[in-house]
């Protein structure tokens, strides 16, 4: 049959134009005769279903010659759409009930695809507009669009370009309906975002199954992200929650290298540092709880910090004391180094602490720190309803030794740290200790830098003491843990220097005694002024401490004191 239109681009569309026109009551003719097909087999009407095959037939046989005859010039020759020949797919149980919003101009379309959705038991709304289906899209989202490409106005393309500026493949599948010949609309569809599409006429299991897939796979789709969300969620808490220990790179590493951290227990060579403020507990009688608070708060906010640049862990807060691990659950191989470059780094910083407390009228603290190495146990240690990971083993106990024999500005170590350190620790004194729970006397070093780095060094102290002009009386006790010993144990104080002193007593003081000096008036009462120190040798002119902490105005007395001493 010849053409009598021009082969031109208004010709074209007029062709296009009348081909839809023409497929579409045919297609109705087909869709409702499958549809009285599934109806009279389900009420044993079975003699009616000849006839209604013969009209679906020759409804066919008619839009075979539609498409011959009327397809434009420039379409590609796509075969018709037959029918599947099977029965509509048995309901899965599993696959809830959709929204499913069909776009279609055509009303009997629109029936056509709501009543076999409907009946499959999806809330199915019907619109005939691209323009209301947006608004309907913006009002309540749908779980999947049916839309038509070929409709006035706004066309199916224009409806698919608008949903998917806001709305991703997998957040809202869009099945396109096409009733026009060839492919190349099917394709431009797919490349502007179609999930998939069907045609026209309907083969209603055909369309009822590929809506239900895409409901499937968005579902599915909808699950990873929610569980994607969890993950994020969970690895955003553990950070916020481990990350108060670790540093954000370690706690990174630990997300993505879950095999690096061993929680059921594994043996380590850590290294250990304990920190401790010297008589803070002896500091919150003097203070109001608020400033208790506050003081401790910058400590151990400026302390965390520095640990946490120089890569070890916050293991526990005690009070005003510090654990921190270096060597879990990463190990580097330089812990010791690391340690010891933290443990100096921490008394640099407590300069800015006390300038802090300063300007907030508190008083100034001092911070004694000691650094073990040795063979540990890690893991996760407690109950399933409260653990935590940290450390066990000998190394851990001496750390907490050795920290109590320091004075207030000192760093002590162990003799395995030093010798684990690859940069020399630069060392000015050493002693043998024998800390309670070890059979054997351990040698242990008072560290003053890193020959490393030349700003990893403590301030040099003035170590020459200057005899006072007039010695200051003082009542002597000795602290032994909590208790306080000895409290009328007489004697002075007849030389300064720094955060050192010389007492001359009348009984003889064990070293690494921890005391506290009340300052008397001159008629030998006690005064509210006392000093908290550590002894730290003794000889023939007297006892050596040095200084932790002092209360009340203490401080003033010593420094004029020590002016008077000068004049």
């Amino acid at each position: 049959m010849s053409r009598a239109l021009p082969e031109t681009p208004e010709a074209t569309e007029t062709l296009r134009r009348l081909q839809h026109e023409l497929r579409t009551p045919l297609a109705h003719i087909i869709g409702y005769s499958d549809l009285l097909l599934e109806e009279v087999a389900d009420r044993g009407l079975e003699d009616l279903a000849d006839d209604l095959q013969r009209i679906r037939g020759a409804a066919h046989k008619l839009l075979s010659m539609v498409e011959e005859t009327l397809r434009p010039p420039d379409a590609e020759v796509a075969p018709l759409p037959t029918a599947s020949g099977g029965a509509t797919p048995a309901p899965d149980p599993s696959l809830e009930g959709g929204r499913i919003l069909v776009v279609d101009d055509d009303a009997d379309n629109r029936n056509l695809l709501a009543r076999p959705l409907a009946a499959r038991g999806h809330q199915v709304e019907a619109v005939a507009s691209g323009v209301e289906a947006l608004r309907r899209i913006e009002d309540e989202l749908p779980d999947v669009v049916l839309l038509d490409i070929l409709m006035p106005g706004m066309d199916g393309l224009q409806v698919l370009d608008s949903i998917r500026t806001h709305h991703s493949v997998s957040r809202l599948p869009v099945v396109m309906a096409t009733g026009l010949s060839g492919s190349e609309n099917v394709t431009d569809a797919l490349a502007r975002g179609a999930n998939d599409y069907v045609t026209k006429p309907f083969d209603l299991p055909v369309v009822l199954a590929r809506v239900e897939t895409q409901l499937r796979l968005s579902r599915a789709s909808g699950a990873v992200e929610s569980l994607a969300r969890q993950l994020e969620l969970r690895n955003a808490f553990i950070r916020r929650t481990f990350g108060r220990y670790v540093s954000t790179e370690i706690a990174s590493q630990l997300l993505e290298s879950p095999d690096a951290l061993d929680i059921r227990g594994e043996r380590r060579r850590l290294s250990i540092l304990t920190a401790d403020l010297r008589g803070f507990t002896h500091l919150t009688e003097t203070l109001a709880p608020t400033d208790v608070v506050r003081l401790l708060n910058t400590h151990l906010e400026v302390m965390s910090e520095v640990i946490e640049e120089s890569g070890g862990v916050v293991d526990d807060f005690a009070g005003d004391g510090i654990l921190a691990l270096f060597g879990a659950p990463i190990a580097r191989g330089d812990e010791a180094e690391r340690a010891i470059a933290c443990s100096i780094r921490m008394q640099q910083a407590l300069v800015r602490v006390n300038d802090r407390n300063t300007e907030r009228g508190l008083p100034a603290v001092a911070m004694g720190i000691g650094i073990a190495t040795g063979d540990v146990i890690v893991g996760n240690v407690g109950s399933d309803r409260r653990s935590e990971y940290t450390a066990i083993g000998s190394a851990m106990n001496l750390s907490a030794r050795i920290e109590s024999y320091c004075g207030g500005g000192e760093i002590w170590i162990s003799e395995d740290t030093l010798r684990d350190c690859a940069a020399p620790a630069e060392v000015d004194r050493s002693r043998e200790v024998h800390p309670k729970g070890f059979e054997k006397a351990l040698r242990i070093h008072r560290v003053v830098g890193l020959a490393s780095d030349p700003e990893l060094r403590l301030p040099r102290e003035k170590t020459e003491l200057a005899p006072l002009g007039k010695t200051l009386p003082i009542q002597v006790a000795l602290l032994v843990g909590k208790d306080v010993r000895d409290a009328e144990h007489r004697g002075s104080i007849v030389a300064l220097s720094g955060l050192s002193a010389r007492l001359r007593l009348s009984a003889a003081v064990e070293d690494l005694t921890d005391l506290k000096l009340t300052l008397l008036d001159a008629a030998g009462s006690p005064t509210p002024h006392s000093i908290y120190a550590k002894s730290v040798e003794s000889d023939a002119q007297g006892v050596v401490v040095r200084i932790q902490t002092l209360t009340g105005d203490a401080g003033s007395l010593l420094e004029r004191a020590l002016e008077g001493s000068a004049d």
